[in-house]
């Protein structure tokens, strides 16, 4: 297993996790466009078993070979080094009162805050946002079921979740009303 070591001296193991979205994100874009791995390697100009490395996690490409994948595969840098959001991320009430980063986002992105009055017995629903989209919800005040690809997830007021927002989802509530605030975050075109 690969890890980069940061400046206090700590191992991480955020190399593997880059590398594993590099993979995935190559894998699925060859096999979307119905490339084999030897076309790629004809358009890219890269060797078959390098791809086959990056394809397998296995490989630390350079910024030049990225650049050069995304270009045969027409996608953009950042959609090849992207990580997918696959679940929501559940971030629970704390007690104590103080400070917390509820969620944040590294990438340049523009967004949209809103501020939604859910009634009692009330289904909030929306449309996909966008490929790259991502949503951040946090509950003002009562409760509510959040509903987006295979997962319901209950949320209770002073809760936030981020999840992809590329599918369609909603928020319900139950016998009492309900307030929340969203951020929908889309890349740059």
């Amino acid at each position: 297993m690969a890890y980069f070591e940061g400046g206090d001296g700590r191992v991480g193991a955020l190399s593997e996790q880059v590398r594993a979205a590099i993979a995935s994100n190559v894998r699925h874009a060859r096999h979307t466009r119905g490339l084999s791995i030897r076309d790629l390697a004809d358009r890219s100009g890269f060797s078959k078993a390098l791809l086959s490395q990056i394809e397998r996690g296995l490989a630390n490409p350079t910024v030049e070979v990225l650049a050069g994948l995304a270009e045969a595969l027409d996608l953009s840098f950042s959609d090849i080094t992207r990580t997918p959001l696959y679940e929501p991320q559940v971030l629970r009430r704390a007690g104590d009162g103080a400070a917390r980063t509820l969620l944040s986002s590294l990438d340049r992105r523009h967004f949209e805050l809103y501020e939604t009055p859910l009634p009692p017995e009330h289904a909030h629903e929306s449309a996909p946002h966008g490929r790259g989209s991502e949503e951040f919800a946090y509950v003002l005040s009562g409760s509510v079921t959040l509903e987006v690809a295979t997962y319901e997830v209950s949320l209770e007021a002073g809760d936030a979740v981020r999840f992809s927002a590329e599918a369609e989802h909603g928020y319900r509530t139950g016998a009492e009303p309900a307030r929340l605030l969203t951020l929908v975050s889309m890349p740059f075109d």
